[in-house]
């Protein structure tokens, strides 16, 4: 079922260059985003969060999954808020999503379920696609994360 959000502003880290699914490339360098995220506490440096999400955005992709892309984790922000030094703004357009929910042990839900949406036929737009992290994802043996995958 498709879903229209409105635009919205993150800050965050922001992966130095591109990634790439091939040779599990994007597994590493994500993951080792996520490191640095927790190490550096980005969450605790970022001002007025509007909540406790975290967002794990793909965007700024060549071609499709097969092809390279950008990565960036935050939190969703007020438009007023000015970028703490060391971090970076990504701006979400207005777009249709199609929703879907990892559910189970991470990180292989996640991975499963990206698995599903590649071999399937939504028409996707390789816009931006995010995963939202809540408070329904503490749990590592029985998480929920829900990904937008961005239409046409």
């Amino acid at each position: 079922m498709a879903e229209k959000k409105d635009a919205f502003k993150l800050v965050g880290l922001r992966l130095n260059g591109k990634t790439t699914n091939q040779n599990n490339q994007s597994s590493k360098d994500c993951g080792n985003l996520w490191q640095k995220f927790e190490a550096d506490k980005v969450f605790d440096l970022i001002p007025e969060k509007l909540s406790n999400e975290v967002f794990a955005v793909y965007f700024d992709y060549e071609k499709d999954e097969t092809a390279p892309f950008s990565y960036f984790i935050g939190c969703k922000v007020p438009d007023h808020v000015a970028t703490p030094n060391g971090l970076e703004v990504l701006v979400i357009p207005s777009q249709t999503y199609t929703k879907f929910t990892a559910r189970g042990k991470m990180t292989a839900c996640i991975t499963d379920t990206w698995k599903g949406i590649w071999n399937s036929d939504i028409k996707r737009k390789f816009a931006f696609d995010f995963e939202v992290y809540d408070e329904r994802s503490q749990n590592w043996d029985n998480a929920e994360v829900d990904i937008y995958i961005s239409i046409k």
